[in-house]
């Protein structure tokens, strides 16, 4: 690693240092990261892991994907946003996901937010896309939150998201590709 830049795999590919070894984490980086994602239900999982992934490494969010996926209907805003607290109960039950109280009320209200927004999830969070700027050439040079994560926080937290702050939303915008903070010499960016 030079100066927290990009890191040699055990492939050769030059990758964003955070990838790590675990196939997991490496997959994640390759195939997902960055990359543009739309769709009600696919900005959905994406906003739900986010929030049940603060304060914890996202290597035990990747764990307990499929274990979320199952938990919460495959991430369907119409099925989610019918949960009550049976559901809720048995979240809190499921060991294959955090077990965390607020965040799974936070996933279900999300869920009834979405289902009654003007436009679309989609809309919503690609309306707050920053202009083209730069690859950052080190981890040094990504930031935590910008003006527009701080907005999209905003924007949802006024629609009825909740755990939403501007540094989950800017996670969100790395993750779905609003931004690329792949950084230039990782071969992520040439794809």
């Amino acid at each position: 690693m030079d100066d927290h830049g990009v890191t040699i795999g055990t492939d050769g590919l030059a990758r964003c240092p955070w990838a790590g070894s675990d196939p997991l984490y490496v997959a994640y980086h390759d195939e997902e990261w960055g990359r543009e994602l739309r769709g009600e239900d696919a900005l959905f999982e994406r906003i739900c892991l986010e929030a049940f992934q603060s304060g914890l490494a996202w290597i035990t969010i990747l764990r307990k994907r499929e274990g979320f996926r199952a938990a919460f209907a495959g991430f369907e805003i119409a099925k989610v946003a019918e949960f009550g607290d049976e559901d809720v109960a048995r979240l809190l039950a499921d060991e294959g996901i955090v077990r965390n109280r607020a965040k799974i009320n936070a996933a279900v209200a999300n869920a009834k937010a979405a289902r009654v927004l003007d436009g679309g999830l989609t809309d919503l969070i690609w309306s707050h896309a920053p202009a083209d700027r730069p690859r950052p050439l080190t981890t040094k040079d990504v930031p935590a939150t910008t003006p527009e994560s701080a907005a999209l926080a905003k924007t949802l937290k006024k629609s009825g998201f909740a755990f939403v702050g501007p540094t989950t939303a800017y996670a969100l915008m790395q993750a779905c590709g609003l931004v690329n903070d792949h950084l230039a010499d990782c071969h992520a960016t040439k794809k």
